[in-house]
Order: structure tokens, then sequence, then C-alpha cells
């Protein structure tokens, strides 16, 4: 939605927000009839448990970190200037939204519309290190000893992608967005990421149990000192932009490659 800014600048773009309406328009409704009905688990450990977990974990984690982060916050005021953080409205358990503050490693450079660049564009080379090395997710810990996301669970999504998911997907706010939901669906399937990202925070909702948690877990920490899968990632970001004809989510860059606009009038 135009509505969502940083600073006054409009973080989507035409062309994005011509996909969108486009791929909502066309294959939304139909995606929705087709998809098969989600059913959340709820149990001791999802309702308490948990929370009690994140916290023991969440908060000397925090405390730990939080030298690091003011280093942080100082390389940023020298790689991009002020402010050094920047606000995003994301979407919580149940759809409620929340704030999350993240260090900035992007620039305000702008198309000739004025509006913001593709995030691929703009990451600055400070700004691709702390992703290649995951440091931009340490201020995370601050929103699990908050309560608004767990250790384990689906990464939290801008507000704008909501309107552009299929009622099956939605149910991924079910549980609290968590700092990373390691893959337990198969990979190298020739569906997309988004695809598989979804559907994997889709069995996460309804696998939840302290096993699944402690089985992700060691795939986080495995995950975390990956560098080989690091640098993939990178400033390499392409929005969810809504699903094919297939029903299968896809990226921005993947819609471009299958849907010209302009030919289909």
């Amino acid at each position: 939605m135009a509505n969502e800014t940083v600073g006054n600048r409009n973080l989507i773009s035409n062309e994005e927000e011509a996909y969108a309406l486009f791929l909502r328009e066309r294959n939304l409704e139909k995606t929705n009839a087709q998809d098969q009905a989600v059913n959340p688990r709820s149990n001791l450990y999802s309702k308490y448990v948990k929370r009690g977990l994140d916290l023991l974990i969440g908060v000397p984690v925090f405390a730990v970190l939080l030298p690091f982060n003011l280093i942080f916050g100082i390389c940023t005021f020298f790689d991009v200037g002020k402010p050094i953080f920047y606000k995003q409205t994301r979407i919580g358990k149940d759809g409620k939204p929340f704030t999350m503050v993240k260090f900035r490693n992007m620039n305000n450079d702008t198309d000739a519309d004025g509006k913001l660049l593709p995030a691929s564009e703009r990451v600055t080379r400070f700004g691709r290190f702390m992703r290649k090395f995951s440091l931009d997710e340490l201020l995370n810990f601050w929103y699990v000893v908050k309560g608004d996301m767990s250790i384990i669970g689906p990464r939290p999504m801008p507000e704008f992608f909501v309107e552009r998911m299929s009622e099956r997907h939605k149910m991924r706010h079910g549980v609290r967005p968590g700092l990373e939901c390691p893959y337990t669906v198969p990979e190298g399937s020739k569906l997309n990421n988004y695809y598989w990202k979804f559907e994997n925070d889709i069995w996460y909702v309804e696998n939840i149990s302290f096993r699944t948690d402690l089985m992700m877990l060691v795939k986080l920490v495995k995950l975390t000192f990956n560098m080989s899968n690091r640098g993939n990632h990178a400033g390499g970001l392409s929005y969810f932009i809504g699903y094919n004809d297939e029903g299968h989510a896809i990226s921005l860059r993947e819609a471009k490659e299958v849907y010209d606009l302009e030919s289909m009038g």
C-alpha cells in the first residue's frame, strides 16, 4: 500500500503495486477456493511453556548482545547517517501489527517518480556485511523479550503483504512470529522459495510442540554457522507479490518473468 513509508518516501514502487493488484485480481480468489484448510495446533506448550523458554533464552542473550548493538549503531551512523534506525509495521500473532525497529542498511535512492528503488539496489556495502552474518537480526531479541516475537516461528512480514496473501497463508499468523522458522518441508523442489517458505510456516502452525522447536533450534544453529548459504541472501531481496496461475506464492522477480503487464493490458 502506498501508505507504507520510510520517512516520507513510499516503500512500494509503482511497478510492484501494479503487479500486486494484477495478481490479486487475477488469481487470489481462485487460490483461496482451491487451498486446503489449516488446523492450528493448540497445547500446553504453545500456550505457556514456549513463552517461558523464550524469556529464559531471550533475556540473557539480549543483555550479552547489547554492547555489540551499540557498536553496530555507531557504524550505521557513519554508513548511512541519521536516523540509524528505520521503523516498519510487521504482522504478529493473530494478525495484530507491531512496530519493528531495525538498523538501516539501505540508502534512500529513488526512481524518476520519487519512489524508492528496489531493496537489492539500495543495500550499502556495510549493509551487505550486516546481512551476510545476520547482524541486522540481533536487535530482534528485544522483541522476543517484549513478547512480540518468539525464538522459533514464522518470520514477521510487512503489513502490506497481508492483502496479497491467501486465507491459508494468513494462518501463519496463528503463532507468534519468530527469528526464523527453518525448513522442514522438502527442499530442492522446482517450486519457488516463497511457496515453500509459506507452506513451511503452515506446517509449523499445525505441528508446534517442544520437540518441533528443539528440532528447529538445532537447524537454526546450523543455519547460523553455514557461511556458504549467507552470501546467497545478502542484498538479493525480492518481495512476495502474489500467486501465479497455479496458486503458488511468487516474488516480484518471478512475476516479471511470467507476466508482461503491458501486453496483457
